[in-house]
């Protein structure tokens, strides 16, 4: 059986076209991938409020598991461009195996789930890298973002 992950950024999109986006996608969970749910940037996004507004306006569910986040030091770290995106990767990829965030989340739990993050593309957001070594770890993954 395939597993499909999603996964979407908030940056530049409002939310009608959010909401529309993973609605109309059939999420059925929405994986809050931040390290930081409650910021000032998150506008709708911020922990109370999409946990609510999923709920009311496309009746999926929310979860958020930081342990699927950067550590404040890679992030920190890449936002003062003290390193690159290619040293990011590879420094996340490395937390993730230490993790086994593949044992940590399940096929059964992401199967029509959306990593969500801020980014506004998933190149150089750790969105796209989680379900990527996700995909690596288990068989019959599919990624789609949104």
């Amino acid at each position: 059986m395939k597993t499909v992950i999603f996964t979407i950024g908030f940056a530049k999109k409002n939310a009608r076209e959010f909401f529309t986006k993973i609605k109309v996608a059939g999420v059925r969970t929405v994986i809050d991938v931040r390290l930081n749910n409650v910021s000032q940037l998150a506008g709708f996004t911020k922990k109370q409020d999409i946990e609510y507004f999923l709920q009311e306006i496309t009746n999926i569910e929310y979860v958020h598991r930081p342990e699927l986040a950067p550590t404040k030091d890679i992030l920190d770290a890449y936002k003062k461009k003290d390193i690159d995106w290619s040293e990011y990767e590879t420094r996340f990829r490395q937390l993730l195996i230490e993790r086994r965030v593949e044992d940590v989340v399940t096929p059964q739990l992401v199967e029509r789930a959306c990593f969500l993050c801020s980014e506004p593309k998933p190149d150089n957001c750790h969105r796209r890298l989680v379900a990527e070594y996700l995909r690596e770890c288990w068989e019959n993954v599919e990624i789609i973002h949104l």
